[in-house]
């Protein structure tokens, strides 16, 4: 969408992903547009906020979705040749008291990670008023443009017969910005968790066998590896490709869409503190420590480079028996690693949850972590 007198094009992340029902028609992306967008020339400051804010919220139409379950709403830009990406987020913490978290910076490569970048917490201060106006509903103006943000409502998905087990808990659904969609549980016993994929709608990737077991099918979009459990009828998550991680792209892992919006009570907490019981009274119910800078890191599963690594999940679940066999599917970080900070961190790294990612942006610099303002813009 052309927008702004700037001739800059924006892409939402909302207007990229599939729901339930699909979306009706299929959208054409043309090269002409990426090298013309690469090309022009923008008239406003890369430093200067709330001239992007105006950006992004100039483009979109007076309804929007966003997706995504922690409230994140993305965007994309070019600025003088080079690719940003953003985001504009919800928090569940503040949205009510009319705050918006906005960030942006350089999209990551593989040849370049610059950490440098804009955020800011905003309100009635900066001219921005965030009113709700629903359930996950939300108005947003600024400067004479009011959009309406829908969140989206989970509140009625429920997993279905068989994907939850006796002796594990169901923490919540989530949306993925990779247009997949989970279950949360945790199983008990193991002191585990595990994203099972939603298959009650229609799944917005098609799969391969794996080269390493005919129960590992491997997303062709996105490069998530499911296994497809012995014991019950469900598809647990346990691999995503490294690449998308070290780039911090859609498809770096369902890890920063946890079910925020519809966790019941202290179901989440309990369950971190079943696996850690040494965060009590570090955390509130949603795994965040008591300042906000950090929040319990939920990433069980292998990042890989090669399918074959994939091999040493399928040989632990081809011959593992119940309960241990469910431990077979957890890769977390090492104690005092930060996935979200570090996403080249060891992909085989000993399995546990006790790593925790960074929630506390600094004024202008967007760190490579999952935090209310500074998520990494993809």
């Amino acid at each position: 969408m052309r927008i702004w007198s700037c001739a800059t094009w924006l892409v939402p992340l909302s207007s990229l992903l599939l729901t339930a029902p699909a979306l009706a028609g299929t959208v054409v992306q043309y090269n002409k547009d990426y090298v013309e967008d690469a090309m022009r020339a923008p008239e406003f400051a890369i430093d200067d906020k709330m001239a992007v804010l105006k950006l992004v919220l100039s483009g979109l139409p007076d309804k929007v979705t966003v997706y995504p379950t922690e409230g994140y709403f993305y965007f994309s830009f070019h600025y003088k040749g080079i690719k940003y990406g953003g985001n504009l987020r919800f928090d569940i913490a503040d949205r009510d008291k009319g705050i918006v978290h906005f960030n942006y910076f350089k999209d990551f490569t593989l040849w370049q990670r610059d950490e440098s970048g804009f955020s800011a917490e905003v309100g009635k201060t900066e001219g921005v008023i965030l009113t709700k106006s629903g359930n996950l509903l939300y108005d947003l103006e600024y400067k004479g443009k009011k959009v309406q943000f829908q969140l989206a409502d989970l509140s009625k998905v429920k997993p279905p017969a068989g994907a939850v087990q006796p002796g594990e808990t169901y923490i919540g659904p989530i949306f993925d910005e990779s247009a997949i969609r989970f279950f949360l549980i945790f199983n008990e016993s193991q002191k585990t968790f595990h994203y099972v994929l939603d298959e009650t709608i229609p799944v917005a990737d098609q799969f391969d066998m794996s080269e390493v077991s005919d129960r590992i099918t491997i997303g062709i979009r996105t490069g998530y590896a499911f296994y497809d459990d012995r014991f019950a009828n469900r598809k647990i998550l346990i691999g995503i490709s490294q690449y998308n991680t070290s780039v911090n792209n859609y498809l770096d892992g369902p890890f920063d869409q946890l079910p925020d919006n519809f966790i019941v009570g202290d179901t989440l907490k309990n369950a971190i503190l079943a696996a850690s019981p040494d965060r009590a009274g570090q955390i509130d119910r949603f795994g965040n420590s008591p300042d906000g800078e950090t929040r319990y890191l939920i990433a069980p599963y292998m990042q890989y480079e090669e399918q074959s690594e994939l091999a040493t999940i399928a040989d632990c679940a081809a011959t593992e028996k119940l309960p241990v066999y469910y431990s077979c599917f957890s890769f977390a970080e090492a104690p005092g690693d930060d996935q979200a900070a570090d996403a080249n961190a060891d992909p085989n790294a000993a399995a546990d949850p006790d790593a925790e990612q960074s929630d506390k942006p600094a004024d202008d610099a967007a760190e490579p972590a999952k935090d209310p303002a500074a998520k990494p813009a993809k």
